[in-house]
């Protein structure tokens, strides 16, 4: 198995691994709400707890989203000063072999 393949399959199994995580945490979070209403039907209890469900997953789905995003931004942010920051690093040092060997030219027609 290549390394992109295994890469690839552990980013699907840590998605899935989330998505359970949080469908479990809207389930819990739907129960919660449908037990403080005490007086539902079995049928009103289960549509509430999906329903609640449902809004928990597609609130985590957006705040992954706007980290994912965010996440890029930084990235290409870290990137351009990184490349910035090399290009420095670059013509300081040829400044300094410059000016070395202008002092060794001195030195040697001296």
């Amino acid at each position: 198995m290549s390394a992109r393949r295994a890469r690839t399959l552990v980013e699907e199994i840590e998605g899935h691994l989330l998505l359970t995580t949080a469908r479990g945490e809207g389930r819990a979070a739907g129960e919660r709400v449908a037990a403080q209403l005490g007086r539902l039907t079995d049928s009103q209890r289960d549509e509430l707890e999906r329903h609640v469900e449902t809004a928990y997953l597609t609130l985590a789905r957006t705040s992954w989203q706007r980290t994912a995003e965010r996440a890029e931004e930084l990235r290409r942010l870290y990137d351009d000063r990184y490349r910035a920051l090399r290009l420095r690093l670059v013509a300081w040092y040829v400044l300094g072999c410059a000016a070395l060997a202008a002092t060794a030219l001195l030195v040697v027609a001296a």
